[in-house]
């Protein structure tokens, strides 16, 4: 093995393989006791004639970096291990390193704890190349596969619902691709940009197909394994992190963006409504209480709004800025609206309802793009300076 890859910044590169034809990525995560196995399993089952090299990208807090460089050393391939003082992206950035350090035309992405079977990777290539494919994914949902190794009704009920319900918001993007949260799959060097990619915790492969999608797709079936070793690693905050990641997807464009702005500022009238009928019932004239309570669904839209829509761009301003930025602009909707209705219905002649209405959507759109304009987007380099000088 040579050194003669320049180290990727922030990582502690061991030993970067020759060029080979398949690069597997291993991220981990606390996963020392499956390492041996899973390295004696590759080396059975890629034969010579398939050159091969395999980078762990790792996350751990334990000693899986040094299992690593030990049990490469019975390797017949390079193996490279690049530790992450700070894991960020979770396991999909870490992939996401692993796909930048490739030096192989096809890159094979597996999990570490042995469920996906390493006797996949030269049929994953080979069905790569036959389709002339850019991206092959490994299911479990299409004959021959299965998912055996999910342990327990709840995982299977989880994984069954996360798939239908990101294949329900993508389905163009996921066309053909049966088992989008497959963590299984060979994707062909050169067909995908990384810096397009934002990932956000384990399911990368949503993030490749939604973002930079292989104008050809393939699928071989695969068999889920049941955990060599150690503890599974989804728990609820993956959950989350997930249902995150998928309306940061799915609010990738402006409209999108829009319509889910309206739909959180609708869920907005429900503590507005409670906020309004407690103060109210503590005494409080229903003038000042409206106000007040007015402010209850500017929280409850700003925290939703920064976790859901606009949260990759939360690092412009400081929080008390975007907040105060947003409850500017809310309260100026409201101020807004009633001038505006009244010169429709004056100037224009236009009933009270439709002026509602109107003033209503008009107002909606300013907010949106006032929203996105003012607490959401970059200050301009040109700004900086002169207020440096």
């Amino acid at each position: 093995m040579s050194e003669h890859t320049a180290p990727i910044p922030g990582l502690d590169a061991v030993e970067v393989a020759e060029p080979g034809a398949v690069t597997v990525v291993v991220p981990t995560f606390n996963e020392s006791a499956n390492i041996r196995r899973l390295l004696r399993l590759i080396t059975e089952s890629v034969p010579a004639r398939l050159p091969c090299e395999v980078v762990f990208v790792d996350d751990s807090t334990d000693d899986t970096p040094e299992v690593i460089r030990a049990a490469a050393q019975d390797c017949p391939f390079p193996v490279a291990v690049l530790h992450r003082a700070e894991p960020a992206g979770g396991l999909g950035g870490a992939v996401v390193e692993g796909l930048k350090a490739a030096t192989s035309d096809w890159i094979v992405v597996m999990d570490g704890d042995c469920q996906h079977p390493p006797s996949l990777i030269p049929e994953l290539v080979a069905a790569g190349e036959r389709a002339n494919a850019g991206l092959v994914v490994a299911s479990r949902y299409i004959e021959g596969g299965s998912r055996a190794g999910l342990a327990g009704g709840y995982r299977v009920a989880v994984s069954r619902g996360a798939t239908w319900l990101t294949k329900a918001l993508f389905p163009r993007r996921l066309h053909g691709i049966s088992d989008p949260m497959s963590g299984f799959f060979a994707i062909r060097r050169g067909g995908f940009s990384t810096e397009a990619l934002k990932p956000l915790g384990y399911k990368i492969l949503l993030e490749l197909a939604v973002r930079r999608r292989p104008g050809r797709v393939a699928e071989v079936p695969f068999v889920f394994q049941d955990r060599f070793a150690g503890e599974s690693k989804s728990t609820a905050q993956e959950g989350f992190r997930f249902l995150r990641h998928l309306a940061g997807l799915r609010t990738a464009s402006p409209v999108a963006r829009m319509v889910g702005f309206g739909l959180i500022g609708a869920s907005g009238f429900v503590p507005n409504l409670v906020g309004l009928w407690a103060l109210t019932v503590l005494g409080i004239h229903y003038v000042p209480a409206e106000i007040l309570a007015n402010q209850f669904g500017v929280a409850w839209n700003f925290l939703l709004i920064e976790q859901l829509l606009f949260r990759d761009r939360r690092a412009h301003r400081r929080w008390w800025d975007r907040l105060g930025r947003f409850a500017l602009l809310a309260n100026a909707d409201l101020v807004l609206r009633i001038p505006l209705i009244a010169l429709l219905v004056g100037r224009f002649g236009m009933g009270a309802l439709p002026a509602t209405a109107l003033a209503l959507v008009m107002t909606f759109v300013l907010r949106f793009v006032g929203t996105e304009a003012l607490v959401y987007l970059p200050r301009r380099r040109g700004s900086r300076a002169r207020r440096a000088a």
